[in-house]
């Protein structure tokens, strides 16, 4: 069966009720006039990270927690780099702040679920997708949050270990390889 409601919303009103039920900051962070019904994350529309993960093999009988983890750690990444879908800070430092209590959240969660290569999997991916960032290539970063979502959801594979480190030496074949990696061929499944 399909993850969340098929574009996106259920999972980021998921999280934007977790965030009120937390209270404090946060919740008063919380965009209550924000579109959550949203399938694209950004002009670029790549696919929901958060869904890719939750439809894998590795999130059988958890999709839905895998789903709303991966969405608060989306949110945090973008409020560093993109466009929040459902935090709405009022300032750039407060955003910071937001995404990396998201960044945690997510995390935590995962942790919890005790999912310790998905947990290195999201750290490579945030590290990483940063470093795009860092050099403006939004594309990389894009490409980055696909094959790290596709990792944590199928597990990790030589060629996605390859193109990791290719994003990290800065190589002009990165972007090439972590779609490739993306895209899930031969891929060896870990667990």
């Amino acid at each position: 069966h399909g993850v969340g409601d098929g574009d996106g919303g259920h999972a980021l009103e998921r999280l934007a009720e977790l965030l009120r039920e937390q209270g404090g900051l946060m919740a008063a962070l919380v965009d209550p006039g924000a579109r959550v019904d949203r399938g694209e994350d950004h002009a670029t529309a790549i696919e929901s990270p958060a869904r890719v993960a939750a439809e894998g093999p590795r999130a059988e009988g958890r999709r839905e927690e895998y789903e709303l983890l991966v969405e608060a750690i989306y949110e945090g990444y973008l409020l560093h780099y993109g466009s929040p879908r459902v935090v709405r800070p009022p300032e750039a430092d407060l955003g910071l702040l937001a995404g990396d209590q998201l960044y945690a959240i997510g995390l935590a969660r995962l942790v919890a679920l005790g999912d310790t290569a998905a947990v290195a999997e999201l750290a490579d991916t945030i590290t990483l997708s940063a470093l795009a960032q860092g050099a403006g290539e939004q594309a990389l970063a894009d490409a980055v949050w696909t094959a790290g979502a596709r990792a944590v959801g199928w597990g990790s594979s030589e060629a996605h270990r390859r193109a990791k480190d290719l994003v990290l030496a800065g190589a002009p074949g990165a972007i090439e390889a972590m779609r490739t990696s993306a895209e899930g061929l031969p891929a060896s499944r870990e667990a």
